[in-house]
């Protein structure tokens, strides 16, 4: 009976898994609790009406319909068993497994005050891209129909988190709120609509160096984003952001300021690090159980004096080598040298033709950098036509300012919003 190994979670991590063995004389069943695989880095393109959510989303049946050893089961994990070696999908099915990899990624982590969730979106799904969305879009219909002064909670946009995610979002809707969508709206003028960019720390993108975050800044700035430092959150709620620096009505609230690893994390019953990731060993599998991988998000792997960032690269080369380390076993070798982490440099996109970029060493901002911020991000995503159709969109929206996808169609994040 061939060895059956099971993979929770079909993001980059998983699928890299998956793929790499593609020839492999095993089962594979790939679990995810949604049908598609989300390609994370342009989904704050959705949220801001730039890119459509077939764009950046594939159906993981169609990714791995070619491989003939995989089976690919749609469900959400609720219990695993290591002793058993058994995981149960909330349906009521159960899977054995020799060998499971947990890429499960991450969720919103509020720092204990999960009661702000009620009153702010994080953006981490399709489901979450397209509610942020409609909260903008709602937000400019209900501005539109009021007096100046009943309209400043509408058009108050406040982003919680100066990381990139934070700064991706923050100049998105800056840039979408004064350049597209004013045009469409009479009684809206540009000097209505603020976006606030609040982040605790002394400076946004703070993993980079002073130079390329002050440079961050600067563009954010430039294209209206008041960005607030060392800007401690202390409520959220139906009225807006309190501060310690004052008070935000709003009622269009968007949350990046931290994440957590996924709750299937907690059900291996292992050590895990502050932010919820499970101790592995130096490949990548449980220090009691050789048996049990965890990749991606959901793992704390040494680099350096912290851990591996949870980004998409480090998730490609972590399940990339957890395949060489199940390959290895099935043809009865020992496993390989342990898993080493290749930083290829970090990016983050600012506005239009803005972004910086730290490649090895070498930093740059502006235009190159955003053209080789667009460049990486469409060669990584899976599919020609998804490449191609977001090249068009890209060249559309750079040329004419206007996206294609603002439409409100009854997505709404229960207690969120307006």
């Amino acid at each position: 009976m061939k060895q059956r190994i099971l993979i929770i979670g079909a993001g980059f991590g998983g699928l890299s898994v998956a793929k790499s063995l593609g020839q492999a004389d095993a089962e594979l069943v790939v679990v995810d609790r949604t049908n598609h695989h989300l390609f994370q880095p342009l989904l704050y393109q959705v949220a801001t009406a730039a890119l459509s959510p077939g764009d950046i989303a594939v159906p993981i049946r169609g990714i791995l319909s070619k491989q003939a050893n995989v089976t690919v089961v749609m469900g959400e994990v609720v219990g695993i068993d290591r002793e058993r070696k058994a995981v149960a999908l909330d349906d009521g099915r159960t899977f054995t497994y020799d060998d499971l990899v947990i890429a499960t990624g991450s969720r919103h982590h509020y720092f204990g005050q999960d009661a702000w969730e009620a009153h702010s979106t994080g953006l981490k799904t399709l489901a979450d891209a397209l509610s942020i969305r409609e909260q903008l879009l709602r937000s400019f219909e209900k501005a539109e129909s009021l007096p100046p002064e009943e309209a400043i909670p509408y058009l108050n946009f406040v982003v919680v988190g100066g990381g990139p995610t934070g700064v991706e979002l923050a100049g998105a809707i800056s840039e979408i709120s004064r350049k597209t969508m004013l045009g469409d709206f009479k009684r809206i003028k540009p000097g209505m609509v603020h976006v606030y960019l609040i982040e605790a720390m002394p400076a946004v993108l703070g993993a980079y160096s002073s130079n390329l975050s002050e440079s961050a800044r600067a563009a954010l700035e430039q294209i209206g984003v008041k960005v607030l430092t060392n800007t401690r959150v202390r409520q959220i709620d139906a009225t807006g952001v309190s501060t310690i620096n004052g008070f935000i009505p709003s009622h269009t609230i968007i949350w990046a300021a931290g994440n957590q690893a996924s709750p299937v994390v907690r059900m291996l019953g292992v050590e895990t690090d502050r932010m919820g990731r499970a101790m592995v060993g130096p490949n990548l599998h449980l220090p009691d159980d050789r048996h049990v991988f965890v990749i991606g998000d959901a793992a704390h792997v040494p680099f350096g004096t912290t851990a591996v960032p949870g980004v998409a690269q480090g998730a490609m080369q972590m399940g990339r080598h957890v395949a060489k380390v199940l390959t290895a076993r099935l043809k009865g070798r020992p496993d390989p040298m342990p898993f080493q982490y290749r930083d290829l440099g970090n990016m983050a996109t600012i506005g239009r033709a803005k972004a910086i970029a730290d490649i090895q060493g070498v930093e740059f901002s502006g235009t190159m950098a955003w053209l080789l911020w667009s460049v990486i991000h469409v060669a990584q995503l899976i599919s020609f036509r998804n490449r191609f159709r977001v090249m068009v969109e890209w060249f559309w929206y750079y040329v004419t300012f206007k996206g294609g996808f603002r439409l409100i169609t009854g997505v709404r994040r229960s207690g969120a919003g307006v």
